[in-house]
């Protein structure tokens, strides 16, 4: 469904430097960088993309806004999460673990990136 999606920074490096070492727990290569400072992560035919926002004004997060990563196991969430932290992330919501949901038994964990953007990565548990 989705081709795409993009978020702000403040600072390209810390992201780089985030989004590297979370994304990479869950088998993710490191950001291509194109010739607009902008940092590409490609996986599974999707793009996750990084970037100053273009109107020069400051980043933030979206407020009840979620980007959801896909994860194989709970051990990788848990690396995820852990990798996240280690590079500039904040948890945030409850400790990763097993959420009950209308889809069945979900591992998920919550963090925000240095710029305030709410992330999360999940491993359907049941």
């Amino acid at each position: 469904m989705y081709s795409h999606v993009m978020v702000g920074s403040n600072d390209i490096d810390k992201s780089k430097t985030f989004y590297d070492s979370a994304l990479g727990a869950l088998g993710s290569p490191a950001a291509v960088v194109d010739e607009n400072n902008r940092l590409i992560y490609m996986n599974n035919d999707g793009l996750f993309l990084v970037t100053a926002p273009i109107d020069g004004k400051a980043a933030c997060g979206a407020n009840g806004g979620t980007i959801g990563f896909a994860a194989k196991s709970a051990d990788e969430v848990n690396a995820w999460h852990a990798a996240g932290v280690a590079n500039g992330g904040t948890t945030c919501e409850d400790p990763p673990g097993i959420r009950e949901s209308a889809f069945g038994p979900l591992y998920l964990a919550y963090m925000r990136d240095p710029d305030g953007n709410k992330v999360c990565a999940m491993y359907r548990a049941g």
